[in-house]
């Protein structure tokens, strides 16, 4: 019996780097297990704003890949800012007061000019290129993923054409997302953004988010079934690590400017100026891309001797850097449009065996998770005092040689247990 072939359409894949290629890298890899046929479509020359070679490796030998041309105005715009356009594109704004006449412009072109966003060229060429190919090949489900959302254009084009049944995937929500007040948007574009999440929430088939919170705002839009599948981790094949000789503090991923934690930094400070020794162990471990207004604050309150900022690396190096580190951080952007927002590393947190220290703003969904998982403590923006008492208990396990995690009920969350979830849903 032939397996069942699912047409999954991303534009996020190996080499792209960073948190949007892995969930859908990782599906594909334990689909075939439970007889379902993976063709996965994406751009054939995409402008990725993080390049992580080493993924290639990860791509299931048994899926499909099809390719297709993408027009990006992000090539365009690089002719001016590569830089500018790279930090764009990979969701880092400048903070507002600090944003230069073509961070302006660059932010009110992106968000008024390309709607829902600047892969929208690929939406009519992938159609009319897959209308075909699901006809031919006797397709019968497609999935699309988004961010970005034009995909899920895509989608509704294809379910409009074909009627084949379609689940949209939203890694992140669409119009509640944290930067997208920063899009500077036009009356116009703001409405033309919230019809089209409306006419694709109807539209499809059947809704995937992967936070509680994100369901609850789309069933205000829609009566659509929507289920709750989130992030997850991988057993990854990385070797035993030694642990830090230091008590490092390791941030791993995109360092925001909106996630700027003053209530750390002041933390910090004030046990750099109650415990003497303090200052001997302490490292600050920066991991990924890192925004100038972090980089100032750190600066600005002294702690740049204890800084360890080591940039982009690969996947896999930062697996092995969630293992040695001492604690990990995990920060989300204090504002009620990100309660929503489970960040996917924290499912590969969770499995490190490293205690997380989570700060985001107050019911946000990934409290939940550390707490039920018993991998950390989280602290909203408000307790600086608890936040510090818990950097001191953990810094005297650590000095004690017995800082580590206790995670309970982690097996939900692996790849393979997400995978199934899904499997439920496309057979249904």
């Amino acid at each position: 019996m032939d397996s069942k072939k699912v047409l999954i359409i991303t534009y996020y894949w190996p080499p792209a780097g960073g948190p949007g290629v892995q969930r859908w890298l990782k599906f594909v890899k334990y689909l075939p297990d439970f007889g379902i046929q993976p063709v996965v479509f994406i751009p054939d020359n995409p402008t990725y704003p993080i390049i992580d070679k080493n993924l290639v490796k990860e791509v299931s030998e048994k899926a499909i890949i099809l390719r297709h041309k993408i027009f990006e105005p992000y090539r365009i715009a690089s002719f001016f800012s590569k830089n500018k356009t790279k930090k764009i594109s990979s969701g880092i704004i400048p903070n507002q007061k600090k944003q230069s006449f073509l961070d302006k412009l660059f932010l009110l072109i992106r968000g008024n000019l390309f709607i829902p966003d600047a892969r929208i060229f690929w939406v009519k060429p992938s159609v009319r290129f897959l209308e075909k190919y699901i006809a031919e090949n006797k397709i019968d489900t497609i999935v699309t993923s988004g961010p970005p959302h034009s995909l899920h254009l895509i989608g509704l084009e294809l379910k409009q054409k074909t009627n084949v049944k379609w689940i949209a995937d939203f890694r992140d929500p669409w119009t509640t997302i944290g930067y997208h007040k920063s899009l500077r948007l036009s009356n116009y574009a703001s409405k033309k953004h919230k019809f089209l999440e409306h006419k694709v929430l109807n539209t499809a088939d059947n809704i995937i988010a992967t936070s509680k919170t994100t369901k609850k705002e789309f069933e205000a839009i829609t009566r659509k079934p929507i289920e709750v599948i989130t992030n997850g981790y991988d057993i990854e094949d990385i070797d035993k690590q030694d642990l830090d000789a230091k008590f490092s503090l390791a941030h791993i991923g995109s360092f925001l400017s909106e996630r700027n934690p003053a209530i750390l930094w002041e933390s910090l400070v004030l046990l750099l100026a109650e415990i003497p020794d303090f200052k001997k162990y302490l490292e600050i471990k920066l991991i990924g891309a890192v925004s100038q207004e972090v980089l100032e604050t750190i600066t600005q309150f002294g702690l740049n001797p204890y800084l360890n900022n080591l940039g982009y690396v690969s996947h896999s190096e930062a697996i092995a850097h969630q293992k040695k580190s001492q604690v990990l951080l995990l920060i989300e952007i204090n504002s009620r449009e990100t309660r929503s927002i489970i960040p996917g590393k924290l499912f590969e947190y969770m499995v490190s065996g490293r205690p997380i220290v989570a700060i985001g703003p107050s019911h946000s969904d990934f409290a939940e998770i550390i707490s039920d998982t018993n991998t950390g403590v989280f602290f909203d923006y408000s307790e600086k005092e608890k936040l510090k008492n818990v950097i001191l208990l953990y810094y005297n396990q650590y000095l004690d040689g017995k800082l580590k995690s206790n995670g309970v009920g982690l097996q939900k969350y692996s790849r393979k247990s997400l995978t199934k979830e899904l499997v439920e849903l496309l057979n249904k």
